[in-house]
């Protein structure tokens, strides 16, 4: 039987995954950060800022910010002095966050598009990888680590904010209820796009739960793995450190 990967809920060829994740995408691209905000009632901006101060990048270093098309880590980072290279496999999500670039007068930034499963940058050349919610769309998670891994330098650490499973006793089924039901009304009213909402919310369900993640980030070849569940596991910072 042929390799099947999920998209969603649905299993499907690795290259059907490829193909709809991007086109997912390239629908969302113009209005992302917007429903960002509606979605999570604006918490995703705490969320990324927490996210940044757990990276500490420093003036100087070189950090690669993986799935990052529209900015966000990137502008952050770069504010603390970071030279960042912010890649994505969506030409369409890098636009917006070249746009937003322009818009604010960054021109440090190095924008590239890359498949983070076969990065064409050499071994061992950022201090930093980082990912945010960008990691569970990503065709074959383990070939991401792993490159992860081979391209940061030795003492280079690795970063990634996603979606989990929520913890809170009493929370999970009200979340749920608003995520399969809501979240994809609102992309029909905000985005115009019910369809693309609903697959990125069957996306987090179907990602590995919190210890079965760290355990393959363990296995891409880091060490000192650590998780950090925020509102109860909803989203979680995943870190972890080459030797």
């Amino acid at each position: 039987m042929s390799e099947q990967v999920s998209f969603g809920y649905e299993d499907v060829a690795p290259d059907e995954k490829t193909r709809r994740v991007g086109a997912v995408f390239s629908n969302v691209a113009a209005k992302y950060d917007i429903m960002n905000d509606a979605m999570s009632g604006g918490m995703h901006r705490l969320w990324k800022d927490r996210f940044v101060r757990r990276v500490k990048p420093q003036p100087g270093e070189q950090i690669l910010d993986m799935a990052g098309g529209t900015g966000d880590i990137a502008f952050r980072m770069e504010a603390c002095g970071a030279n960042v290279t912010v890649s994505d496999i969506n030409q369409e999500m890098l636009d917006v966050g070249i746009e937003r670039a322009m818009e604010r007068g960054l021109d440090s930034l190095v924008w590239s598009r890359q498949n983070a499963e076969e990065l064409t940058f050499s071994s061992r050349i950022f201090d930093a990888y980082t990912i945010a919610f960008g990691i569970r769309n990503v065709t074959h998670i383990d070939k991401a680590l792993r490159e992860a891994h081979r391209v940061l330098k030795f003492g280079g650490r690795f970063f990634c904010l996603e979606f989990s499973t929520m913890e809170w006793p009493g929370m999970k089924d009200v979340y749920d209820l608003y995520s399969h039901r809501l979240v994809p009304q609102i992309g029909k009213l905000v985005a115009g796009d019910e369809d693309s909402y609903r697959y990125l919310i069957e996306s987090i369900r179907r990602f590995p739960p919190m210890p079965e993640f760290e355990n393959m980030i363990r296995d891409a070849g880091f060490v000192r793995t650590r998780v950090e569940p925020i509102m109860g596991g909803l989203v979680a910072i995943h870190s972890g450190w080459k030797i």
